[in-house]
């Protein structure tokens, strides 16, 4: 079955991979750190040395991530040379965290329907949008990892009574906490299902004792293989020493309870309480200024302008209209879970009320936070493979035709909803382009500036500084020796704040910054998104409208690279 959606999903990327268009900047950075790592980076030292001339730039990314790709690049590189072993890697990777996801989740699903549902609940995957994007090819950041984790502890909490269950589901969320800190909410998730296990029956106290421990533990052991001795952390958008006593002291309470005698459910609760007091109070006096959300310290210009338009971590009613469609199947498949949990025998009707509770859970998580749905998604493949083995049952057995014709037009409608809307959207940009309109701004994934290749004419220049729009920079970092100012990376806002102020002021003010960052050249691409904010919000004396509009100040010089005409570079004149 994985074999057959990886058929599928090549199939379905193939004119992308063809012009070869990583699907976010973030994936192309990411490409970036792990050749810095192959080239002799220490595997500590996270910073990137070609962002920001003035800064340090930590990242807050983890090597857990770095390591795969590293292993397959460093790997065949010998072999096959760095650039095929770079393009291998970054296909295949992607398609086998895909494996690793689909096997728990198959696995869940076989032991709760049978080995052909178990089957067809991988295949299922390949029709849920928001899941299949954090695996597609070139899709390296960090994400499908994080969905592999949460599938991992989902198989540990179907074990029920088996110790390693929990003991794996610890680790797995460990892991995913390393990688990014967005796992916490699950975490916790997963922990208060434990709870109720316990609440329920005081016999399944190990259960919770189990996964605290394993998620404590694990989380110690991977930040001493990743980030070294623990020290004084200025950031708190990745997992510090400050988090590290929080999950320490909350799993010591929970295993101090566990051998106390049995006490009533609401004294349970109780003490839960106050056990997650006593770790929330030894986390804000060891970081208080990580009492509250990571991002609350970033500066209000990077706010403004970068931050409220990443438009994955932004809750989904602000975002496109399209997007109700794989929303509302997600919703089904939680409907779907609640008929199953109805129709359960009692004596298994608690794993159902656990999965549905777990389900409800990254569901808000995911209203709030839309690249969230990943994980709802992820566990709306078992329901609907349940509901794809009765449609299919249903197909075998009936023998009137109009029966048959509706299972299958009502199987299409709940699996595949965006099929319609997948065919406009191709079909749009081709008609528009065939009628010669200008297109209008978009992503880096859509860009005619084909920025991998324009960035690889650029590297014939001198080396020297780049100043360029955030979302550029990644590809030229990837594809020269040149540096950049920033990208569109939090912890170098300074810098982020410098270059949105450079291109939304007046040429006269963006000449003095471009000068203290000693850059040696301007490069824009009028047709992405990010500029276009640059040149509405700053007006038509902006440097960025005039830049977008073809009139360059007299202090930036245009270099000729043979690109596109939407790539623009200037050399700044001394």
């Amino acid at each position: 079955m994985w074999g057959l959606l990886v058929m599928l999903v090549l199939l379905a990327s193939a004119s992308r991979l063809i012009e070869w268009r990583f699907p976010d900047p973030d994936d192309i950075l990411r490409l970036v750190q792990v050749r810095d790592l192959l080239a002799g980076q220490g595997w500590f030292d996270l910073d990137q040395h070609r962002i920001d001339p003035l800064r340090d730039v930590p990242m807050h990314w983890s090597r857990l991530v770095d390591l795969p790709l590293a292993l397959v690049i460093g790997g065949l590189t010998p072999i096959a040379g760095q650039g095929a072993a770079e393009a291998f890697a970054v296909v295949a990777v992607p398609l086998l965290t895909l494996l690793v996801a689909m096997t728990f989740t198959g696995l869940v699903a076989m032991r709760i329907f049978g080995r052909e549902t178990g089957g067809w609940a991988v295949l299922v995957a390949g029709m849920m949008p928001l899941l299949m994007h954090q695996f597609q090819p070139l899709r390296i950041d960090h994400h499908g990892w994080q969905i592999a984790c949460f599938a991992a502890a989902l198989w540990g909490l179907s074990q029920g009574a088996a110790r390693r269950g929990p003991i794996i589901a610890g680790i797995a969320m460990a892991w995913g906490m390393m990688i990014s800190i967005e796992m916490l909410p699950l975490a916790g998730l997963v922990a208060a299902i434990l709870a109720l296990r316990w609440l329920r029956d005081t016999h399944a106290r190990f259960a919770l004792t189990n996964y605290m421990q394993a998620l404590a533990g694990g989380l110690i052991v991977l930040y001493l293989a990743t980030r070294g001795w623990p020290g004084v952390s200025a950031f708190c958008d990745a997992i510090t020493p400050a988090h590290l006593g929080f999950f320490l002291v909350t799993a010591l309470g929970v295993t101090s309870l566990r051998y106390t005698r049995p006490l009533p459910a609401l004294a349970m609760v109780g003490a839960f309480a106050v056990i997650g007091a006593g770790g929330i109070a030894m986390f804000a006096f060891a970081s208080p200024g990580c009492v509250g959300t990571p991002f609350g310290a970033l500066d209000p210009v990077v706010r403004d302008f970068w931050y409220v338009n990443v438009s994955e971590g932004r809750p989904i009613w602000e975002q496109d209209l399209t997007l109700l469609i794989p929303f509302a199947q997600i919703v089904f498949g939680f409907g779907v879970t609640v008929l199953l949990w109805a129709r359960t025998p009692r004596v298994t009707r608690g794993w159902w009320l656990e999965f549905a509770l777990l389900f409800a859970g990254t569901l808000a998580l995911g209203i709030m936070v839309t690249r969230s749905l990943a994980f709802a998604s992820l566990l709306a493949t078992i329901p609907f493979a349940w509901l794809l083995a009765v449609a299919l049952h249903r197909l075998r057995t009936s023998g009137a035709m109009l029966t048959r014709v509706a299972v299958v037009v009502a199987t299409l409608a709940i699996m595949l909803p965006t099929a319609p809307v997948a065919i406009a959207q191709n079909i749009a940009p081709a008609l528009e382009n065939s009628g010669g309109d200008a297109r209008e701004p978009g992503g880096i994934g859509i860009s005619s500036c084909d920025l991998e290749a324009s960035a690889r004419r650029i590297a014939m220049l001198p080396r020297g500084t780049v100043f360029a729009p955030l979302d550029i920079g990644p590809s030229i970092l990837l594809q020269t020796d040149h540096d950049v100012i920033a990208t569109g990376h939090h912890r170098a806002d300074k810098a982020m704040r410098d270059v949105i102020a450079t291109f939304v002021s007046p040429p006269e003010v963006s000449r003095q910054v471009v000068d203290a960052y000693g850059a040696t050249y301007v490069v824009l691409c009028t047709d992405l998104v990010e500029p276009s904010i640059y040149a509405s919000r700053g007006g038509e004396r902006s440097l960025a409208a005039r830049l977008s509009a073809g009139d360059a100040p007299a202090w930036l010089d245009p270099v000729t690279t043979g690109g596109p005409e939407t790539f623009k570079v200037w050399r700044v004149i001394r």
